[in-house]
């Protein structure tokens, strides 16, 4: 799988007792040597299909990334989280049916003897649906869509196909 160049994906060891077969790949989102933010996502397989999934296959994803600490106080960030992964899905013809999962703003102000510490704030994206698969490339639809994900909420646009980022990402953007 090519990834963007901000991510750094690694397989990870996947959950056992869910699924009779997944695989799990994480990710780390850099720019210019600036931690952006991180995700999971993990592939479950059951042959023979689950009601709660409806189908046999389910993505389940994780991604956190650091945004301004205005940010969270916006009301619609929540919406706008949850859009970034319905929209990558339908830019990258990721079918899927059966999406659920919860946005989550989260900040911080350090007091008393680290009270110098910067504010900090984070956007969380956890999210499941149920991928269509016929296909390898279909799953890669699918990883795409993810990778797209992690990148929007890290503050870094999508990217047209064959295209790389010129610019580094400036403290305090939000993608539009």
């Amino acid at each position: 799988m090519p990834w963007r160049p901000e991510l750094k994906v690694d397989q990870i060891p996947a959950p056992q007792k869910i699924a009779p077969f997944a695989v799990a790949i994480s990710a780390e989102i850099t720019s210019n040597g600036e931690d952006l933010g991180t995700g999971r996502l993990v592939l479950l397989h059951d042959p023979d299909g689950s009601p709660s999934w409806d189908g046999d296959f389910r993505c389940v994803s994780f991604s956190r990334a650091d945004v301004d600490p205005e940010m969270v106080t916006d009301p619609l960030l929540s919406e706008v989280g949850w859009s970034w992964l319905l929209e990558a899905l339908e830019r990258n013809q990721a079918a899927y049916r059966a999406p659920s999962g919860t946005v989550t703003a989260v900040s911080s102000k350090s007091f008393g003897g680290i009270a110098e510490d910067p504010a900090r704030a984070e956007v969380e994206v956890r999210a499941s649906w149920t991928p269509i698969i016929n296909s390898v490339e279909d799953v890669n639809a699918h990883l795409v869509a993810w990778s797209e994900l992690l990148c929007l909420a890290a503050g870094l646009p999508p990217l047209p196909e064959g295209v790389v980022p010129i610019t580094p990402r400036r403290p305090g953007a939000w993608p539009r």
